[in-house]
């Protein structure tokens, strides 16, 4: 069996998909996407491509191998993004191969189900408790929010009390048996995170994300110190060695991106790395269906795996969901927000490849905010 042919395909709201295909007739998809940069990815996927046409597919580790080590220059978001979305496709080939879902291929499966959480608030976080309710009655356990929107270099009382009201109103709807993540988004430095972190504690919430920009992890350390919140950051972490600095630090999360960080591949070792520091594993993936495929597929097999995040609903999704682009929603359905373990070979979807060829047809260009603070300066988003 050889691959024989490479696409890319850029889809609404804001994601690239790639199809992968065999000389046997075989069909691999991935999703190798920078929110905001898909174009430079879908680029460096017919680079990559190169190496892959004519090559076989079930020797997935030796391609991982060289596509991400082959080049002189080594790294980075783009590259290990484009390698992610390939390395799911060849995952999913493999698992049609041998007849036998991915989860299989990495050991056979650890649990029954996965539990999911999902997004409110938005970008600049308002009636949260509203979205909250809503969730709720969804069935859902947890549910994720920013902290803030732009925040001063050192928030003003107002500031800082707005936080705190905002996940006060959320907890208050939640209850004290579901949990609510609290997402900084590198919005705060370490000023910040002192001034917030200790009056925010008592409404425990069940991590902190990426308090500090991954730039300035060498706080992290006195962060999880001065603390009893749990700690999660690796959305902007790329790789194994660029995890071991956090979990060293003693974060209690990490949150590698399934299309971002060498896939399935590179992710399954960076829970294993995780594991050695008593570390979970919460994917990142606001993306799409084969993201969050492929993202379960992992979490079905590895131990440490606490939560998944999944972008159905979520705001950045107006006029396409992830939904639109399976001819089949049911590997996806919750269910007292879990979503049960599949077993179809592959990652387990079927997608719908008419409609993504149609949704080609008007490709996006997708551009996250730029910020500014009141005086006219760069604001983190």
């Amino acid at each position: 069996m050889k691959i024989e042919r490479i696409e890319t395909f850029l889809v609404a709201p804001r994601w690239l998909f790639c199809r992968v295909e065999t000389d046997d007739g075989l069909v691999g998809w991935g999703e190798p996407v920078v929110e905001g940069r898909a174009e430079v990815v879908r680029s460096a996927v017919e680079v990559l491509s190169e190496h892959l046409i004519g090559a076989d597919p079930l020797r997935i580790e030796q391609h991982w191998q060289v596509l991400t080590k082959g080049g002189f220059y080594r790294g980075g978001p783009i590259l290990s993004s484009a390698v992610a979305g390939l390395d799911q496709a060849l995952w999913d080939i493999a698992g049609q191969a041998y007849g036998a879902p991915v989860h299989a291929l990495l050991g056979g499966p650890v649990r029954d189900r996965v539990r999911i959480y999902s997004w409110i608030g938005g970008d600049e976080p308002d009636e949260v408790a509203d979205a909250a309710a809503a969730q709720v009655a969804a069935g859902l356990t947890g549910v994720k929010m920013n902290a803030c929107g732009r925040l001063s270099p050192i928030p003003t009382s107002a500031e800082v009390d707005a936080v705190i009201g905002r996940v006060a109103a959320a907890r208050e709807v939640l209850g004290p048996d579901r949990d609510i993540a609290v997402d900084f988004h590198g919005r705060a430095g370490m000023a910040a995170v002192r001034r917030i972190l200790p009056e925010l504690a008592a409404l425990r919430p069940f991590f902190v994300e990426e308090p500090v920009l991954p730039d300035q992890a060498h706080h992290l350390r006195d962060i999880v110190a001065s603390t009893p919140i749990p700690v999660a950051t690796g959305e902007r972490l790329y790789g194994r060695s660029e995890f071991l600095g956090p979990l060293q630090a003693g974060v209690a999360v990490v949150q590698p991106d399934l299309s971002h960080a060498g896939g399935i591949s590179e992710v399954r070792r960076i829970a294993a790395l995780a594991e050695t520091y008593g570390a979970l594993l919460a994917p990142h993936c606001p993306l799409g269906p084969i993201s969050l495929a492929a993202s379960l597929q992992v979490a079905f097999a590895t131990p440490n795996f606490l939560i998944q995040e999944q972008s159905i609903g979520i705001h950045y999704n107006a006029g396409s969901e992830l939904l639109d682009y399976l001819v089949d929603p049911e590997p996806f359905r919750f269910v007292d927000g879990h979503i049960a373990r599949f077993d179809r070979p592959g990652l387990g979807i079927t997608v719908d490849e008419a409609a993504v060829r149609k949704a080609a047809q008007s490709p996006h260009a997708w551009r996250n905010p730029v910020w500014q603070h009141a005086d006219g300066s760069f604001a983190e988003w």
